[in-house]
């Protein structure tokens, strides 16, 4: 059984939890998410929390899984997620231009990547792209696909990562 899910999500202040039928609304001042909920999932509010319940004793691993969804939700509209991304290689770098992210990644043309609505983007440095948004998957999933266009290979190390990426290295050929 989990025990996640028996966990209450403290609302910090400025963030308002609108319960619907099967359905689950955080505003805060970062902006507003909401969630539908699966059918053997249910939410309780009591004061500056919120409490999942489980219909049944089956359903506990996914009362969890929402618990955690809609605990992400109230840190996106609270405080907001952000992931870095390091650039390594001779000649490549990142420009932000608004919603576009110009890229040179050593490729014949330049690689111009239109970020999703809810996401914005910096590049404090050449080398360096900062993405922030609201919803903890989105940020996620545009970080996913910026590293997708280079991906660190293994020889040199060259390419889009991580901040604080590890990646392995392998030896050279030897005669």
């Amino acid at each position: 059984m989990s025990r996640v899910a028996k966990n209450p999500i403290n609302l910090p202040t400025g963030v308002e939890a609108i319960l619907g039928d099967a359905s689950v609304s955080i505003k805060g001042p970062q902006g507003e998410l909401s969630l539908s909920l699966h059918p053997s999932v249910g939410v309780e509010q009591a004061d500056e929390s919120l409490q999942i319940r489980s219909q049944d004793d089956q359903s506990w691993a996914m009362a969890g899984t929402f618990r955690a969804l809609i605990a992400n939700m109230v840190t996106g509209v609270s405080t907001g997620f952000e992931k870095r991304l390091e650039i390594v290689g001779v000649g490549y770098r990142a420009q932000a231009q608004g919603k576009k992210l110009n890229l040179s990644l050593g490729f014949s043309h330049p690689v111009v990547y239109q970020m999703p609505e809810g996401v914005s983007v910096e590049t404090p440095s050449q080398t360096e792209i900062v993405l922030k948004g609201s919803d903890k998957q989105q940020v996620g999933q545009a970080a996913a696909e910026i590293r997708a266009f280079r991906p660190p290979e293994p020889y040199k190390g060259k390419g889009i990562r991580y901040s604080g990426e590890h990646v392995v290295r392998k030896q050279a050929k030897k005669k």
